[in-house]
């Protein structure tokens, strides 16, 4: 019997749909970015300390010039002090980002390549270490932004900290421990959403919603119409579904946001909470039981 697929766990994929905080974003000259040490941070925080692999495929000097008669300037620009030599070097970084499963086994490698330099820095040693740790640093920050917003894909979009990937077709209906096919909506539009506005994708767990009355006990929701097409699983049985379903709505009264959560479901899933499958559930339950992302 050949080994299970190597996948990511529902938290994991859960964790990855949610939009990026804003305590993590930085600016620098108007341009939007995270930092090298946050996306390392994210890494450990999502995969695990052994859960990635960051290997340097290739690290090359690709220009060198140190000027000799260097000066200092103030504010002015006015040139004082001494004159030396001053060293800029430019590197370029080619790196690979390994992602692996919780035991062990790869998911999926990222390759990609930059360039960094260091500009007129007095010790030709320290121009050398800041033009190579900003090359290696900008490479894998360009591989992770493969993992979607968590590592800064949407601050591709004007510097936008709404999520852009929002759900991913390849996670739904198939869970681990359980073998039904899920129904596929159509791609989600955002509720309220106009043309020409952005879309406010946040998921419910960060939500922002009124204290909400006690709701009445949600209703036992009939299953789906059975997938009729050729060699399709069965559904999962009605006690799993209504067990995932109530999972679901509890987790909603947990994060006050019971009144929010048919609206977001459509959003996400394409269909309404009647239509679900009790893996869409899961997931729903899921992204509003993760932690926020600090």
């Amino acid at each position: 019997m050949s080994a299970a697929t190597p996948q990511l766990t529902e938290q994991q994929v859960g964790f990855l749909l949610q939009p990026i905080s804003g305590k993590r974003v930085r600016n620098l000259r108007g341009m939007s970015h995270l930092e090298a040490w946050d996306v390392r941070r994210q890494l450990i925080r999502i995969f695990g300390f052994d859960g990635f692999t960051v290997e340097t495929m290739a690290l090359d000097l690709v220009h060198e010039n140190g000027n000799p008669n260097y000066r200092k300037k103030n504010k002015a620009g006015e040139e004082y002090g001494n004159p030396y030599t001053a060293w800029t070097l430019v590197y370029r970084a080619q790196v690979r980002l390994t992602i692996k499963a919780t035991d062990g086994r790869p998911l999926a490698v990222f390759e990609d390549a930059a360039a960094g330099d260091a500009i007129n820095q007095p010790s030709v040693g320290d121009a050398h270490d800041l033009a190579m740790k900003t090359a290696l640093s900008q490479a894998l920050k360009r591989c992770a932004v493969n993992l979607g917003d968590q590592f800064g894909l949407s601050l591709y979009n004007d510097g936008s900290q709404n999520a852009v990937v929002m759900r991913s077709l390849a996670y739904m209906g198939k869970p681990v421990d359980e073998s039904e096919d899920a129904p596929v909506g159509a791609e989600p539009t955002p509720e309220g959403q106009a043309a020409g506005h952005e879309p406010d994708p946040t998921p419910p767990a960060a939500a922002a919603t009124p204290a909400e009355p006690t709701p009445p006990p949600p209703a036992a929701v009939p299953d789906p119409p059975q997938d009729q097409r050729p060699g399709a699983m069965p559904p999962a049985g009605a006690a799993e579904r209504q067990a995932a379903l109530d999972s679901m709505w509890q987790a909603a009264r947990d994060a006050n946001f019971v009144e929010g959560l048919p609206a977001q479901f459509v959003s996400a899933f394409g269909h309404s909470i009647e239509q679900g499958t009790a893996s869409e559930f899961r997931q729903a339950t899921s992204l509003m039981r993760a932690p926020a992302a600090a």
